[in-house]
């Protein structure tokens, strides 16, 4: 019988539920015997040895593992009234896998193209499919991006709500309309400004295509249909295609190389209000979050995947500005949350965690709430309920197991929130130093200090320890602008020029001897 933990090992292989569009125009003959082959060492851990989406991974993967027998796909380039895909598309899904989901691209792996024809093969056979449609999507002539094109499509977008009705009006996903699957599973509308979880890719063709099929076992219809009452000509599906891309965002991405939250100091007052127009001038660091799935009552269907940070510090406070995406404002007891949450809702929150003591070394707390010998600080915010407002809390935590609940007014610590449009923005306050030394965190200008955050989503149905988290990362309060390096550099070379001076000197006494 297979482990448990060789199941969690293979929880990330294979998932295959669809495919896009680009792949070879010409299909191989495929070799089933071969397929299978490949089939039963690769795949069969996600999608079953009967191709049902069975494997003994299958439970922990979301999206759940495709079932070939019905020969149905999500991700396809037939026109909207074919059931079944081309091969092509079940080719090019194996080879680059499909984002945002735990099916890997394989292509690294089977290097031979044919091994990879030979797995379409016997895929296609769990449904006894033969022959491939052998069409595509009519593509016409494509509307090349613009000003024009953009604004058209965004026209195209939000008319009679034909996408913002799920896609909410900037895109993010946050519609109130509860979307279920054709096997009665949640599901949630795309977030069209994070291009790295599109399962097909955001170049304006694969978009193009997305909108032309609709995807198959979802509520995302197609725009082709002529007897729908929202369908879009060829052109202006090209249109809304370079809307689409267009929002991706730029400015609060993931970049690998920026691991340090910096906080500027700043005159005055640090800004309380998330609205605040100094927050424009912050600099940004963005974090990608992963599913805690390290403890007991892991989350697996988990929805917010970045967070973005900002902070300011004057002589007394430090101000972080958290901000994320997403796509309800959980507040349990309010009607319409009720409604489209996924079972019962808990609150939105959001959890920043430091270090008690700065480490002198390499030697940080373990990153879920500390250890016995590294406790950590826990300062939370919550979106409150029907019933009550808001609210921030601290504690002190030496592991899981081991969370002290304090007074956050004693430490100094507040919050203030604001939602719109999809994202929160969450700013925390608190004293540079505290009563407490041996409990807070004394911030210190200068100094690389660990920090780590947490994110629940409610609607989600995320609470306890189903959230997402990051790693740790750094807050680095940034020393403001001195004037001693250049004091410095003036000393420096005064004692050269004095030295100068001297040696000249010298040579001319010495001439004259």
């Amino acid at each position: 019988m297979m482990t448990f933990k060789l199941f969690k090992g293979l929880a990330f292989v294979a998932l295959i539920a669809g495919t896009i569009t680009g792949g070879p125009s010409v299909a191989a003959p495929g070799d089933v015997e071969n397929g299978e082959k490949i089939y039963m060492k690769r795949c069969v851990w996600c999608h079953g040895e009967e191709g049902e989406g069975d494997g003994p991974a299958g439970d922990l993967l979301v999206p759940p593992p495709r079932d070939f027998t019905g020969g149905l796909y999500k991700i396809i380039t037939t026109p909207f009234d074919e059931d079944f895909p081309n091969d092509a598309d079940l080719f090019r899904m194996i080879s680059d896998g499909m984002p945002g989901t735990d099916m890997p691209g394989w292509k690294d792996i089977l290097k031979d193209e044919q091994d990879r024809w030979d797995l379409v093969a016997y895929i296609k056979a769990f449904a006894e499919l033969e022959e491939e449609p052998g069409v595509s999507v009519d593509y016409g002539t494509q509307v090349a991006t613009s000003e024009a094109s953009i604004a058209k499509g965004k026209e195209l977008f939000h008319e009679g709500d034909r996408c913002s009705e799920c896609h909410g009006q900037d895109g993010k996903g946050d519609g109130i309309k509860k979307l279920k699957g054709d096997n009665g599973e949640r599901t949630w509308p795309r977030n069209l400004t994070k291009p790295w979880t599109f399962r097909g890719s955001n170049d304006p063709k694969d978009i193009f295509t997305r909108v032309s099929t609709g995807i198959p076992g979802t509520q995302m219809p197609s725009f082709a249909n002529p007897k729908s009452k929202v369908k879009l000509s060829v052109e202006d599906r090209w249109n809304v295609a370079n809307y689409v891309q267009s929002l991706a965002k730029t400015d609060k991405v993931v970049a690998a190389e920026n691991t340090v939250v910096k906080a500027n100091r700043i005159e005055g007052d640090v800004p309380s209000d998330p609205n605040d127009p100094a927050w424009d001038t912050a600099e940004l660091t963005t974090f990608m979050m992963v599913p805690q799935i390290f403890e007991k009552e892991r989350v697996f269907t988990y929805s917010n995947d970045t967070i973005t940070l900002s902070a300011f510090y004057n002589e007394t406070e430090l101000a972080m500005m958290l901000e994320w995406d997403d796509r309800t404002r959980s507040i349990p007891g309010d009607p319409d949350i009720d409604k489209i949450a996924d079972k019962v809702p808990f609150e939105d929150m959001i959890s920043v965690q430091l270090p008690v003591t700065i480490p002198e070394g390499t030697q940080k707390p373990y990153f879920i709430n500390g250890d016995t010998n590294n406790p950590v600080n826990l300062l939370t915010w919550r979106s409150g309920t029907s019933e009550t407002p808001q609210s921030v809390s601290a504690a002190n935590a030496t592991g899981s197991e081991n969370i002290e609940e304090r007074d956050a007014a004693n430490i100094g610590l507040v919050a203030s929130s604001a939602y719109k449009d999809g994202t929160w923005r969450v700013v925390m306050k608190r004293p540079l130093s505290t009563s407490n030394a041996e409990s807070d965190l004394q911030l210190v200008e200068g100094r690389f200090i660990p920090i780590a955050f947490a994110n629940w989503d409610g609607s989600n149905s995320e609470t306890g320890t189903k959230h997402t988290r990051t790693t740790w990362y750094w807050l680095l309060l940034k020393p403001a602008d001195s004037a001693k390096p250049y004091i410095l550099a003036l000393i420096v070379a005064g004692i050269i020029f004095g030295g100068l001076v001297w040696w000249a000197k010298s040579a001319a006494k010495d001439q004259e001897v």
